[in-house]
């Protein structure tokens, strides 16, 4: 176990790639993937849902019929159905989030995804986002995939994080380095 990594983080990896080998294996990776992301999405936007998964206090019966409930209305498949009961029995269903993210960063790296942050200082229509996607993959030979964010801060142009390479073209970095300039004549 690696030093500079928490508990929840590596106990969370350790199922995610549980659940990816099993959703592999089983030829149920893309429908596995696409019931997280409803079930993140429902989880982000009721805070009811979310403080009752994350509140160690709730029974295991209760959380039990929690996700009995949400795998039948959301159609989830059993593996998923059965991995979230084992989260609730091993008292580990306060990590899913954790545990989700980590899921989803595994089914991009399979297809080869890089994620990139894309900041502008205005919003984007999404063909130029499109555009600018295909732009960048093609001259850096990856498939990136972005995600948006809008700061207004920047003035004008973009910033691009991708891994531990940033580029920035904002008018904010541009000024900054003139006055950087000059204050140093």
């Amino acid at each position: 176990m690696s030093v500079n990594k928490s508990f929840s983080t590596e106990a969370s990896e350790r199922y995610s790639r549980a659940l990816f080998e099993i959703s592999e294996e089983s030829g149920e990776l893309n429908k596995i993937e696409m019931d997280i992301k409803n079930f993140k999405n429902l989880i982000n936007s009721n805070l009811e849902i979310k403080n009752f998964f994350k509140d160690p206090t709730q029974s295991i019966s209760q959380q039990n019929k929690a996700i009995n409930l949400f795998a039948t209305k959301l159609y989830f498949s059993k593996n998923l159905k059965n991995f979230l009961l084992l989260l609730v029995e091993k008292r580990r269903i306060f990590f899913v989030n954790k545990i989700f993210e980590s899921f989803l960063k595994l089914c991009s790296r399979k297809r080869g995804e890089v994620n990139a942050s894309l900041i502008s200082s205005k919003e984007l229509l999404p063909s130029e986002l499109e555009k600018i996607s295909k732009e960048l993959s093609a001259s850096m030979g990856l498939n990136l995939k972005f995600d948006f964010k809008v700061d207004k801060e920047l003035i004008g142009g973009l910033k691009l994080q991708l891994g531990s390479i940033m580029i920035d073209t904002s008018i904010k970095n541009k000024l900054k380095k003139y006055e950087q300039a000059m204050l140093e004549d």
